[in-house]
């Protein structure tokens, strides 16, 4: 596996070593031990989602605050899309920055989001399949989030705004400056 630094301290693109033949690939996904030797980080996952999207749908931006805080591995299984990570620790240096990446099915990448982030993604093909492994249980009561377009993170999010899906929930959401505190 190689691991690539984002802009973003804590943050990492994971490119796995895929082994291909005439019969398909095999990769190893994710390894405790692996991960914590290239990252100097510890985090043992103890859920997993997965997710169902059309083209366009916009999820997030959605963090857990406090002891329910939430570190995610995320990836595509099937089709492409922008996932983003937002910086959220008040004590940051990269306080309210936010890293995109492009993960899709075909190149297997997987993003690494620690706590502190808010994070959501948007799907740029007909339909994506979106995988996550989270190192905390949800927690409804520890529910936070971000409006997609704060003027003051100012997201790129490759497609214009009458092209998304966003749900009710998610539109309703404050901005940075009004969000709930992570910690």
């Amino acid at each position: 596996m190689t691991v690539i630094p984002s802009k973003l301290n804590g943050c990492f693109v994971l490119e796995p070593k895929i082994i291909s033949d005439e019969r398909g690939y095999f990769m190893e996904s994710f390894n405790e031990q692996t991960f914590a030797e290239k990252t100097g980080q510890s985090v043992h996952f103890v859920q997993d989602n997965q997710s169902y999207s059309t083209k366009g749908v916009l999820r997030g931006l959605h963090y857990q605050t406090g002891q329910h805080a939430q570190a995610k591995l995320v990836r595509v299984l099937r089709g492409e899309v922008l996932d983003v990570a937002v910086d959220i620790r008040p004590e940051s240096p990269t306080y309210g920055q936010y890293e995109a990446v492009l993960l899709t099915g075909d190149n297997q990448k997987q993003f690494f989001i620690p706590r502190g982030f808010a994070h959501g993604f948007l799907v740029l093909s007909d339909s994506a399949v979106f995988f996550y492994k989270c190192d905390n249980f949800y927690n409804r009561d520890s529910e936070g989030g971000i409006i997609y377009n704060d003027p003051q993170l100012d997201i790129e999010w490759q497609m214009s705004p009458n092209e998304l899906l966003i749900s009710d929930k998610d539109k309703l959401l404050p901005t940075l400056s009004n969000a709930k505190k992570v910690w």
